[in-house]
């Protein structure tokens, strides 16, 4: 049985990992806190654009620090609300239709984001999806860390992850399927053998093109 591996951010939903992020910083238990965690992002900012532009990981790793200090509690109790309001908002119209599509193939459908676990649990639920690899936070003592353990889901670490799943699973990775929209994905569509480019970012479309990829829009 073929699996089909989908990025989440920009391929399945249009919003990308500081959305849900911002809504956590703005959500939290009094104002002077949000405040304090939005002041935060801000000092980070510089170095989280820097980031993007050279390692994805890095990126991650700044942008989840600002969980640190966030009870194990809220983060949870936040989830439910944070993917009502952000994520299953942002959907991409054909998103569902396209994952139902490859369920009734009779594939496992992973989704495997650099977004956080508890949220992309929800949305797997939502969508039908029947596996999900994502980033985890480090809890100690009930409170976040502001780290993440590893792997970090990620650029070329999702490729990886995506090769261990098939293992584990027994997916033959020449029939699987991978869904992207980002050029930063390449790895992981590359390690399938059918790899699509779903809204693509140019220089994806680009690749794509050259490749003789499929280009989907869930527009």
């Amino acid at each position: 049985m073929p699996a089909s591996y989908f990025d989440v951010d920009g391929t399945l939903v249009k919003t990308n990992l500081i959305h849900p992020t911002l809504f956590y910083m703005v959500n939290q238990a009094t104002p002077l806190q949000s405040l304090g965690r939005l002041m935060r992002g801000l000092v980070n900012a510089p170095a989280m654009a820097l980031a993007e532009l050279k390692d994805r990981r890095t990126f991650n790793e700044i942008l989840y620090s600002l969980y640190e200090g966030i009870s194990e509690d809220r983060l949870l109790l936040l989830a439910e609300e944070a993917f009502e309001k952000v994520l299953k908002k942002a959907l991409y119209p054909k998103a569902r239709d396209l994952v139902q599509r490859c369920r009734d193939e009779g594939h496992d459908v992973v989704l495997v984001s650099g977004a956080l676990d508890v949220l992309m649990d929800r949305l797997a639920v939502y969508l039908g999806a029947t596996h999900v690899i994502a980033n985890r936070l480090e809890i100690h003592q009930r409170y976040c860390t502001g780290k993440l353990l590893r792997p970090v889901i990620a650029g070329p670490e999702k490729a990886k992850v995506i090769r261990n799943h098939a293992r584990a699973y027994g997916h033959d990775l020449d029939e699987c399927f991978a869904y992207s929209d980002s050029y930063s994905d390449v790895p992981m569509l590359s390690v399938v053998g059918q790899p699509i480019a779903i809204n693509p970012e140019p220089a994806l479309e680009r690749l794509a093109r050259a490749y003789h990829w499929p280009v989907l829009r869930l527009d």
